[in-house]
């Protein structure tokens, strides 16, 4: 498991809940995978009591299931909660593309060519791993532009599952794929085409469904049904 820094005046519990959701979207802990609260307080260096309200919280949104005085266990991959993830994106970040088309300033354009460029860095170099918090970042950026980060913040809460998708797309054939959306993505934005904006981004967000296959190829068990 990948222990995240600890923020200053951060709970236990939001710790425990952070670096546990990390480590399922970067599939650390994998779909299937049972998980112990006493190994998870130790490695973290936390009581049991904030990593259980972590994994209670997390069970609220049906990324954990948990058996009480047995074990809990990370969930498999439901694509119908990957679709209902991904509609909410959906809806939310075409909107906010739209917005950007009106609001983003030159400063706000280079923050996201900058964000790109290291994407390609990384990609070019084989960091793989390294793509996922640098596409959540360029999304991250979307919606400060917008000024509605307030917004992202509550999408982010309930996207994890369509999230775990996102990482293993960032790990298979689609990573090309990827950042050249968001090249294309900030082209438009930098041109003030909102129409052209959107429909990029709704192409961006549906290509798990295109390459499902190639991602049910690579990690077969981690899917239910």
């Amino acid at each position: 498991m990948r222990l995240l820094e600890r923020f200053p005046r951060e709970t236990g519990r939001d710790y425990a809940l952070r670096t546990i959701k990390d480590n399922i979207i970067s599939l650390r802990l994998a779909p299937g995978s049972q998980i112990s609260e006493n190994e998870l307080a130790a490695e973290m260096g936390l009581s049991r009591t904030p990593v259980r309200e972590a994994l209670i919280e997390l069970s609220k949104v049906k990324i954990i299931e948990i058996y009480p005085q047995k074990k809990s266990v990370v969930s498999l991959i439901d694509y119908s909660m990957v679709e209902e993830a991904r509609f909410i994106r959906n809806l939310l970040e075409c909107a906010v593309v739209e917005l950007d088309c009106k609001m983003a300033a030159e400063e706000d354009i280079r923050r996201l060519e900058e964000n790109v460029q290291l994407q390609n860095f990384y990609l070019d170099n084989f960091y793989a791993e390294s793509l996922m918090p640098l596409d959540n970042a360029f999304h991250k950026i979307l919606f400060e532009i917008a000024r509605k980060t307030q917004v992202f913040e509550l999408m982010n809460n309930i996207s994890i599952h369509f999230d775990r998708v996102r990482s293993m797309a960032l790990s298979t054939v689609k990573n090309l794929k990827i950042v050249q959306d968001h090249e294309d993505i900030i082209t438009a934005i930098a041109a003030r085409e909102p129409e052209k904006a959107r429909q990029l981004m709704e192409s961006h967000l549906s290509r798990y469904e295109i390459d499902a296959a190639a991602i049910r190829e690579k990690y077969p068990a981690y899917f239910k049904g």
